[in-house]
């Protein structure tokens, strides 16, 4: 069984926010499309139990792909807990997480033998002091990140760079460059409008109408994940990339299959929208049964529509 929406898009992934914490400052970052997103060591988290308990639920209705995301994940010690037990469950396909990598260098290994099969890690460049200006972090914390990632077995793992105007989109050959040489696979994703300022999204925001041409010159073939917002992805002769229009993008929208779970617990239909949540997390304390809780799933399903229906 596939769930479908009302506009016949089925539900085939599922988001999980494990955490709000995150310890980089992306200005850039859409942080799953949550509001008032605190970042603080006393936010209260979902338990490992109660996250499984969701991932059990999509699960039963078919989901089989699961992705956890944040905040940064890897914030968590008890990731790896969570991984195993959400690997362990029957029926799962694909199990993912995307992170900044910074602390991915010390835990791949460990991921990996927990059951986590592959990996999406932000890189919006290789320069030092751009990357320290654009996240607050060290480089070379996320560099190790991603070699740990590849020496770990993830397969594959996907460089996530964000372009920005005037920032990296010198960078965008560089990290090709190293995307051949660590065998990765390299995503260059649009800037989206989701809690960035205006005028951020306005100075910084870059078509990749000029990169995608380049690409498609230079690509052997060019395929189409129909179940992935109809991305595109460019397999050069020693390099592949995915390019990522954003949500405002008609497109994008008609091919979503997915539904998140924000770090507070609530079924998220959109990522562009927090006027259609569905609490799950406050029924599973309450004592909600199986059923109850695939009822939740069914009925944030059928709020999922297409953001841009006329885009």
């Amino acid at each position: 069984m596939v769930l479908t929406d009302n506009c016949s898009r089925p539900l085939l992934n599922l988001r999980i926010a494990v955490t709000p914490r995150c310890n980089l400052r992306c200005d850039y970052c859409h942080r799953e499309g949550e509001e008032n997103c605190a970042r603080t060591a006393t936010t209260e988290e979902m338990s490992v139990s109660e996250i499984v308990r969701i991932a059990k639920t999509a699960v039963s209705l078919g989901i089989s792909r699961i992705k956890l995301t944040g905040g940064e994940p890897l914030m968590r010690k008890d990731i790896c807990e969570i991984v195993k037990e959400i690997a362990d469950i029957p029926n799962v396909t694909d199990l993912s997480m995307t992170t900044n990598g910074i602390l991915l260098g010390f835990i791949a290994q460990e991921l990996r033998a927990s059951g986590l099969k592959r990996v999406n890690i932000s890189l919006p460049t290789l320069n030092a002091e751009t990357y320290k200006k654009l996240t607050g972090g060290n480089i070379e914390n996320a560099l190790d990140g991603v070699k740990a990632a590849v020496s770990a077995g993830f397969q594959p793992v996907k460089l996530n760079m964000v372009v920005l105007n005037g920032l990296n989109v010198d960078a965008v050959q560089d990290i090709m460059d190293f995307a051949r040489q660590t065998g990765t696979i390299l995503q260059l994703i649009e800037l989206d409008p989701i809690n960035v300022e205006g005028t951020y999204y306005s100075t910084y925001h870059k078509f990749l109408t000029e990169h995608e041409e380049m690409l498609k010159q230079k690509a052997l073939t060019t395929e189409t994940r129909r179940f992935m917002h109809n991305r595109r992805i460019y397999k050069l002769p020693d390099v592949t990339v995915e390019v990522v229009h954003p949500t405002e993008n008609g497109d994008f929208c008609a091919h979503c299959t997915r539904l998140r779970v924000t770090s507070d617990g609530k079924l998220k239909p959109c990522l562009m929208r927090n006027d259609n949540l569905v609490d799950i997390l406050t029924p599973i304390r309450k004592g909600a049964n199986d059923e109850e809780l695939r009822t939740l799933f069914m009925s944030a399903n059928q709020k999922r529509e297409p953001y841009n229906k006329n885009t």
